[in-house]
C-alpha cells in the first residue's frame, strides 16, 4: 500500500486522525501541521515525549514580558487563581475539538495586556479576532472576574489585584512558550496543563512543583 499523503513510499504507519496507514516520514513531517492528530495517538504522544526531553529551553529573551519579574512562591500563593484559569481552558477545549495552541495564547495574550493596561488605571480590551479564541478570552476573563466577585464577597474585599492577574496570565504565557512546539495544530501546551493541573476547590488546591519560566 502506498501512502495517501506523498504517493511514493510504502504506508505502514496507522494514522487515526486520516483513518488509514501512511507512511513514517509524512507521519513525522505532517504532524500536527496538515494532520489535525487526536490527543491519544501512540506516535504523537511519543513524539511530545522525546521533544520535551531534548527541546532546548527558550533563553529569557524569548519570553513573553521578560521584564517582567516575579518570585516563585508568588504563583504559588496564588495557585486557585492558576489552577481555575488552567481548567477554564481544559473546560474549553473538551468542547472546542479546533481549539489549539496557537488560539490558546492568543486568548491569554489580548487577556494579560487588557490587564496590563489596569494596572495604569486605563482599561483597553482588544479580543483576538478569531471566534474561538475571542470565546476563550471570554471565558477566562469571566472567571477571573467570579473569582474576585467570591473573595469579595466573603471578606468584603479581593485581594486579587490587576496587577497579580497580569503576572499570572505571564507565567501561563511563558508555559505555553516553554511547552507549545510552534506547529499551526499543535495542543501540547493545553495536553501539559490537562496533565499538570487536577480540577479541585480553590480551598483544597495544592500547588505542584512547577517551575516558573
Amino acid at each position: 500500500m502506498i501512502c495517501p499523503i506523498c504517493g511514493k513510499r510504502a504506508a505502514k504507519r496507522f494514522c487515526p486522525a486520516k483513518g488509514e496507514k501512511i507512511c513514517a516520514i509524512c507521519c513525522g513531517t505532517e504532524r500536527e501541521r496538515t494532520i489535525d492528530c487526536p490527543a491519544d495517538c501512540a506516535y504523537l504522544i511519543k513524539a511530545h515525549r522525546y521533544e520535551t526531553e531534548h527541546r532546548a529551553p527558550p533563553s529569557r529573551d524569548e519570553f513573553p514580558y521578560p521584564d517582567i519579574e516575579f518570585p516563585v512562591e508568588f504563583v504559588y500563593e496564588r495557585w486557585a487563581v492558576v489552577t481555575g484559569l488552567a481548567n477554564t481552558m481544559t473546560g474549553f477545549q473538551s468542547q472546542h475539538r479546533d481549539l489549539v495552541d496557537g488560539l490558546a495564547n492568543q486568548a491569554l495574550s489580548s487577556l494579560a495586556e487588557a490587564y496590563h493596561t489596569l494596572e495604569s488605571g486605563i482599561y483597553y480590551e482588544n479580543p483576538p479576532v478569531h471566534p474561538v479564541a475571542r470565546e476563550l478570552y471570554a471565558q477566562l476573563g469571566n472567571f477571573l472576574q467570579e473569582f474576585r466577585k467570591g473573595e469579595k464577597n466573603r471578606a468584603g474585599f479581593s485581594s486579587l489585584k490587576y496587577s497579580d492577574i497580569f503576572r499570572l496570565l505571564v507565567f501561563l504565557l511563558r508555559i505555553s512558550k516553554q511547552e507549545s512546539n510552534g506547529r499551526p495544530l499543535s495542543r501540547a501546551f493545553l495536553a501539559f496543563l490537562r496533565e499538570r493541573f487536577t480540577v479541585r476547590a480553590a480551598s483544597e488546591a495544592e500547588a505542584p512543583r512547577i517551575i516558573v519560566p
